[in-house]
């Protein structure tokens, strides 16, 4: 209804003697009407509207639209490859893949809207309610065809600008888009023209819920009995990391380990857990993160042994340790830190011989990444290390060897010491940890110790004590290369910098 009154009005304009005579023309005594210059609008930062953010030919920073292009290319063949091998006359490919639509924490009152990542890897699209939709046209070739929610004037005007379909092929690169109302009429059409084929969708993890009954709507109606979710194929191609990724992440981890090395500079006694958050929530943002990455754990004292503590809301006292494990979102990419640090300055003894155990550990534990084991071998590694230097503080029986040792190595840090890193804090989750790492991988080692009152046998100064460190490692051919170094943890250096302030 607004834009029919927006185009009556102008219509009026137009032919009043007022325009007409702005429009005429001295020359020959003719007029003619101005040609009105399209303005254009996106759902998402472009080069024509952010140059200072992106290049030309990037969808989002420092990743080009050709690179979106390729990984389409890369999923359909990974595809191919395996519907061949198992059923070789199955020509045909179907790969429906959902962007995120948005969330609400009260009536119209969204939360922060966040893409899902596996949508955005291949398209670098924004926008909520879309869907990207890739099928075989021939071998060795695909269409890809974006379903974006149409322009509309009302919606835009509360929630913001749109690319909509008729944007989207040059902004994103793929062959064509449709509004995503459209979606149920494609697959209707794909579904009439092609009696056999494969369909790759996530039925068990659906992420939109309208796309999600449409799709569930045409298996019924088609009584089809073969489908696979593309997940783990994707997953697979995010693991290894492009140049480009790499850079982002160097990004995000410059960004928090600076914002990090700020925060422990403003800690002192008596400071809430809450103004540490909101302080590392601040520096992150202030250097160009758009939010942080998780939920941070901000743990004083004896909090610190609750290893997913993430209260955050009581007083750090004199002579406790803060452990803060904490990291950013940069353009997509995120960083995972966690540094432990003394509130007043310096270590007690007892802090800081568990803090020298669990820093020994994570040092020898980087170096063996060079050797490319699986991130379980590398929890096993811990173990066995974690295990001996506990046992050199008196913190764990020296009668102890082999499995009782790390058994007990165990009962003081029950996560394991690495998991995947990238678009997601715990990144391509489908991915076994039981695979050799290799170049292009970005992982973290954050071994752990956690004291808490229920080991009584213990001298009490060890009581209640949390100590854990974490970095981001990027695995090369030449060995590994810590993102987050400039995030310090050597105890002199920690000392110097939660001293500076007091």
């Amino acid at each position: 209804m607004l834009a029919t009154r927006t185009r009556l009005l102008l219509c009026i304009f137009n032919k009043s003697s007022v325009f007409r005579s702005y429009c005429k023309k001295a020359t020959k005594g003719k007029f003619e009407f101005p040609r009105r210059t399209i303005f254009k609008s996106y759902g998402q930062p472009t080069h024509e509207t952010h140059p200072q953010l992106l290049q030309k030919d990037e969808i989002t920073p420092q990743i080009k639209r050709s690179e979106f292009q390729e990984r389409r290319q890369k999923l359909m063949e990974q595809i191919s490859v395996y519907v061949n091998e198992r059923n070789p006359a199955m020509k045909q490919h179907l790969i429906v893949i959902p962007s995120a639509t948005k969330q609400y924490m009260s009536d119209k009152i969204p939360y922060f809207f966040r893409q899902n990542t596996d949508f955005l890897y291949l398209t670098g699209c924004l926008e909520p309610d879309s869907c990207l939709v890739l099928a075989t046209t021939a071998p060795d070739q695909h269409c890809s065809t974006l379903f974006m929610r149409e322009k509309d004037d009302h919606s835009e005007l509360w929630d913001g600008p749109r690319t909509g379909p008729d944007l989207a092929p040059s902004v994103f690169g793929v062959d064509q888009s449709l509004p995503i109302n459209e979606l149920e009429n494609y697959l209707h059409s794909f579904f009439k023209s092609n009696n056999k084929f494969s369909l790759w969708y996530d039925f068990m993890n659906p992420v939109q819920i309208d796309v999600h009954k449409t799709m569930v709507d045409y298996l019924n109606f088609m009584r089809l009995k073969m489908w696979e979710s593309p997940k783990v194929f994707i997953h697979k191609q995010r693991l290894i990391k492009s140049p480009a990724e790499i850079a982002l992440m160097q990004q995000s981890c410059d960004i928090g380990a600076n914002s990090i090395v700020e925060t422990i500079k403003a800690s002192r006694p008596g400071i809430n857990e809450s103004q540490i958050f909101a302080k590392v929530d601040y520096e992150c943002r202030m250097q160009g993160a758009e939010y942080l990455a998780y939920p941070p754990v901000v743990a004083g004292g004896n909090r610190a042994t609750t290893i997913h503590y993430i209260n955050n809301n009581q007083i750090v006292q004199e002579g406790e340790m803060v452990l803060m494990d904490a990291g950013c979102e940069f353009h997509g990419y995120s960083s995972d830190i966690t540094r432990t640090w003394p509130i007043n300055g310096r270590f007690t003894n007892s802090q800081r011989e568990v803090y020298e155990v669990v820093l020994d550990v994570q040092k020898k534990l980087i170096q063996l990444c060079g050797n490319f084991p699986t991130l379980d071998s590398l929890f096993d590694s811990m173990c066995v290390l974690l295990g001996k230097g506990l046992q050199q503080i008196g913190v764990i029986p020296k009668i102890l060897t082999n499995q009782a040792l790390t058994r007990a190595a165990y009962q003081f840090c029950p996560h394991h010491v690495s998991h995947y890193l990238g678009m997601d804090v715990h990144d391509t989750p489908l991915i076994t940890r039981n695979i050799k790492i290799q170049p292009g991988m970005i992982v973290t080692v954050e071994p752990g110790v956690y004291i808490n009152h229920k080991h009584q046998q213990l001298p009490k100064e060890f009581l209640g004590l949390g100590v854990r460190i974490e970095d981001d490692v990027l695995i090369t051919e030449s060995g590994p290369v810590v993102l987050t170094r400039n995030c310090p943890k050597e105890v002199s250096d920690v000392e110097n910098i939660s001293s500076q302030n007091l």
